[in-house]
């Protein structure tokens, strides 16, 4: 039968080569030091079996913790990230891929943008979007021109004003990276350029699942 040393082991075996030869040499020489020899006995020739079986406990647990706590510090390392936190450099040099107004209580005007491998995609009608594909959207207040209006003698230029509080957005097309939100990540910034808070990014997923069918893409590409 096993001993518990030897079960460990088997835990460990899968994480990484070092560690299975590693558990090999303690688990021979913690053998070799707990277990008796025939010349090691108590008084009255009965060997000191209670001892030995709560040293190789103990060694057992040891080792348990320590394959445990390798599993969670690599699971930690691969965790998904759910939010990018850096704004995609060049993003005002990428191609329209149309533009909205948003009324209530966003009240913007807005452009959607899409870097080479977005735009692409767009144009040739492809779904799902490709491995790199990035769509962004800047916000300005709705406001309308005076300057405009005095021209045409009425009320009927509105203009791009402030940027909004939710300045910029974008979504990273990583189907690994971003597994767990239907292969996107998703990014917002304020109009001073830096990621808004994690609260308010966690409704962004939910809200594009209503549009899975267009991989989660809300803008539609304007000829």
């Amino acid at each position: 039968m096993a001993t518990p040393i030897e079960n460990l082991a088997v835990v460990c075996v899968g994480r990484t080569g070092t560690n299975e030869i590693s558990n090999r040499k303690v688990n021979m020489k913690a053998k070799s030091q707990i277990e008796p020899g025939p010349e090691v006995a108590a008084e009255g020739g009965a060997v000191r079996k209670p001892i030995t079986l709560v040293l190789a406990a103990v060694v057992s647990l040891a080792g348990i913790v320590a394959c445990m706590a390798f599993a969670a510090e690599h699971a930690d390392e691969h965790a998904a990230p759910i939010f990018v936190k850096e704004i995609p450099p060049g993003y005002r040099d990428w191609k329209v891929v149309s533009v909205a107004h948003e009324a209530g209580d966003l009240n913007d005007i807005r452009a959607i943008l899409g870097n080479d491998i977005a735009i692409k995609a767009y144009r040739e009608g492809k779904l799902p979007f490709p491995e790199g594909a990035i769509v962004g959207r800047i916000a300005w207040s709705h406001v309308p021109s005076e300057e405009n209006n005095k021209t045409f003698g009425r009320d009927q230029s509105f203009v791009a004003g402030s940027p909004t509080d939710f300045y910029l957005q974008f979504m990273i097309k990583d189907s690994k990276k971003y597994a767990a939100t239907g292969g996107w990540g998703y990014s917002s910034f304020g109009k001073d350029g830096k990621p808004t808070d994690a609260a308010s990014m966690q409704s962004c997923f939910p809200c594009h699942q209503a549009i899975k069918s267009r991989d989660y893409v809300f803008a539609r590409y304007s000829p």
